[in-house]
């Protein structure tokens, strides 16, 4: 007998959002998948809040769970962006926080779901995953699955691009990452370090180190910069001042000042960097997701242990970018990393077609390690 799968929206029951986020559970065991770590449930739930995230003044979301036989298979969420569409005149809508079991006819439903949400919403075609946006975690892994996945990054199975593609959906970007080594590496390319010099002694370039206690202040800095240096890029959509300090939030806890920092030309601010801790060594530690009672002290505690880091983002203004500044940010990056004793970072996501972010790795050896996919398929009328 066939079983009889069942796709049903969460809505505003309480309850049934606590099992969409309890799906990763359901789907990930530590011994098939030892690579996949937990998230931290809270900032799912953050990421899900319409009413407290911000993001959610400019967007719509449906949450769907597929059951088969009684028993849950998978999870989708439906979302309209309207700050995308005006942004890039679109008519787009999205899916994200896609999980499901190896099973095709449960994921063709999951996006049947979706589509038929995004239809109903006046959309023409489906993409992503996004969840719940390019300014959030997004891409489907489709390369570096043997890799350690690091803090803010998405993982999958390998099965869930076949999921996808079996379903009728094309890539339309990729997205990459670079491994940046530190451990045996005792300096960068000297063009990188003649560069880096000559923009500090000639030209006036200083940093100042993110600060905890001015954050305020340097997260209002950062957010003028990050508008202005992706306005450009594909996908980008400018965030609003209360959506930039709502994400940083999240960022407060696990920020280390040695590895973020903006640039300063002549004292004015120029560009900055976003290094994080990788963390996920720690929530592997945390298999249920909960910060309390004991996961929170496993991550204060355990985030100054970490010598690893991922650059989350790197932005300049358009008026400094011809100034070679990439080679500052590396150069001091670099030196950085030597005095505290980092083994390496991650640089991701970058556009696979941005020439001016992906060349400057590319120059110094750097070969890309992990590739995630933006898919999109069309919604029938």
């Amino acid at each position: 007998m066939k079983q009889q799968i069942e796709i049903f929206p969460v809505g505003k029951s309480k309850s049934l959002k606590k099992l969409f986020i309890d799906v990763p559970w359901r789907i990930y065991s530590s011994k098939e998948y030892p690579n996949w770590v937990p998230p931290l449930r809270l900032s799912v739930k953050e990421s899900l809040d319409t009413v407290k995230n911000p993001f959610y003044k400019r967007a719509k979301i449906e949450l769907f769970i597929a059951k088969k036989d009684g028993k849950v298979v998978g999870r989708i969420a439906a979302v309209k962006n309207d700050a995308h569409n005006e942004y890039h005149d679109e008519n787009i809508g999205f899916y994200g926080y896609f999980e499901c079991t190896n099973d095709q006819e449960v994921a063709d439903e999951l996006f049947k779901a979706a589509k038929s949400w995004c239809k109903n919403e006046g959309l023409d075609a489906l993409r992503g995953p996004m969840s719940p946006s390019t300014n959030h975690e997004c891409g489907l892994l489709v390369r570096g699955h043997s890799q350690h996945p690091t803090i803010m990054t998405t993982y999958n199975p390998k099965y869930y691009q076949d999921l996808h593609e079996k379903s009728g959906f094309e890539g339309v970007k990729d997205l990459v990452a670079y491994w940046i080594p530190h451990e045996g590496v005792d300096e960068l390319p000297a063009k990188v370090v003649t560069r880096s010099n000559k923009l500090r002694r000639e030209d006036g370039f200083t940093f100042r180190d993110l600060s905890t206690k001015n954050w305020d202040r340097d997260i209002d800095t950062c957010f003028e910069i990050y508008n202005a240096a992706w306005e450009k890029n594909w996908g980008f959509v400018p965030m609003t001042r209360e959506e930039f300090k709502y994400a940083a939030e999240d960022m407060k806890l696990i920020v280390d000042p040695r590895f973020s920092y903006i640039v300063l030309k002549d004292g004015a601010p120029a560009g900055f960097m976003f290094a994080l801790p990788d963390i996920n060594h720690i929530l592997k530690r945390i298999p249920n997701g909960k910060l309390f009672p004991f996961g929170l002290p496993k991550l204060l505690i355990g985030k100054k242990l970490l010598k690893t880091v991922r650059v989350v983002a790197l932005g300049v203004k358009p008026e400094f970018r011809k100034e070679g500044i990439f080679a500052l940010f590396s150069h001091e990056g670099f030196i950085r990393a030597k005095k505290y004793g980092l083994i390496g970072g991650e640089a991701s996501w970058i556009l696979e077609d941005n020439e001016g972010m992906n060349k400057p790795w590319k120059d110094m050896g750097l070969p890309i390690y992990r590739r995630w996919r933006i898919y999109q398929s069309p919604i029938q009328a």
